[in-house]
């Protein structure tokens, strides 16, 4: 079973940057479709952004122009680069395969993201 651990999160003003980083434990991290995650409080899990083996990057609406997505397979890690950070980025955010859910690894902790004055 893959692990993954994500970190980076914290407490941030609004307008602000983070970056977030998630290792996963094996090397098929590399030849998979990777997503961030994030999910709100009383919220649904929600895909932000994901990023294909080759590199190949999408976004949801909400994050596009803010956010950027990026790995690096030798180091079996992934990233996401969140700019100009609004209180409704709040939520804990987690990394997992892309696609369906039935594909996902094993969830993580997570790590919290926080947008608050």
């Amino acid at each position: 079973q893959v692990q993954l651990v994500e970190s980076g999160g914290g407490l941030v003003q609004p307008g602000g940057s983070l970056r977030l980083s998630c290792v996963a434990s094996a090397n098929i991290f590399r030849v998979v479709t990777m997503g961030w995650y994030r999910q709100a409080p009383g919220e649904q899990r929600e895909l932000v952004a994901h990023i294909t083996n080759s590199g190949r990057t999408t976004y949801a609406d909400s994050v596009k122009g803010r956010f950027t997505i990026s790995r690096d397979n030798a180091k079996n890690t992934m990233y996401l680069q969140m700019n100009s950070l609004k209180p409704e980025d709040t939520a804990v955010y987690y990394c997992n395969r892309g696609g369906l859910p039935s594909t996902h690894w094993a969830w993580g902790q997570g790590t919290q993201v926080t947008v608050s004055s």
